[in-house]
């Protein structure tokens, strides 16, 4: 049996998550920026009456930053802690695909980069139809710590 993953673009390549992480996918929206946060945290968005913390993918992976345009989205996600409280946020991406299923034969294992911190961000890399995917391990790319600190910070807001 295989996983479901969302498909996304950042910066002309694809990458995916589990759908078991997705929440849902908005359309770019006004982002209310919060002083003294992450170069990666663009700010702060109501979704579902409730305040979601917005990530910036792009910076947060140190690719060139890149002006909202038409397909820009939003994709709401959500995570556990250590405590398996449910910390959700928002991540922007250049554009939304489509809902794959990748069977595990389908699936290489992250490739290694010596001691590169991306390479512990990659869960793996998919192939579907000679396009390669790259898996996001959002576990990875947020630390307990930095999960613990954009709690906090959504916290701080009394929302």
């Amino acid at each position: 049996m295989g996983s479901q993953f969302l498909t996304f673009k950042l910066d002309g390549s694809q990458y995916a998550v589990e759908v078991y992480n997705v929440q849902e996918v908005l359309e770019y929206t006004q982002i209310t920026k919060i002083p003294c946060t992450a170069p990666y945290i663009e700010g702060l968005i109501s979704s579902r009456g409730k305040g979601i913390l917005v990530v910036n993918l792009r910076k947060k992976f140190s690719m060139e930053d890149a002006e909202p345009a038409k397909d820009t989205r939003i994709i709401v996600m959500e995570l556990h802690d250590s405590n398996n409280n449910i910390i959700n946020f928002g991540a922007i991406a250049d554009s939304v695909q489509e809902v794959i299923e990748l069977q595990e034969e389908e699936i290489d294992p992250s490739p290694k980069f010596g001691n590169s911190i991306s390479a512990q961000y990659i869960k793996g890399i998919g192939k579907k139809e000679d396009n390669f995917i790259i898996l996001l391990n959002l576990d990875q790319i947020f630390s307990t710590e930095e999960i613990i600190r954009l709690e906090s910070t959504v916290s701080s807001l009394n929302l």
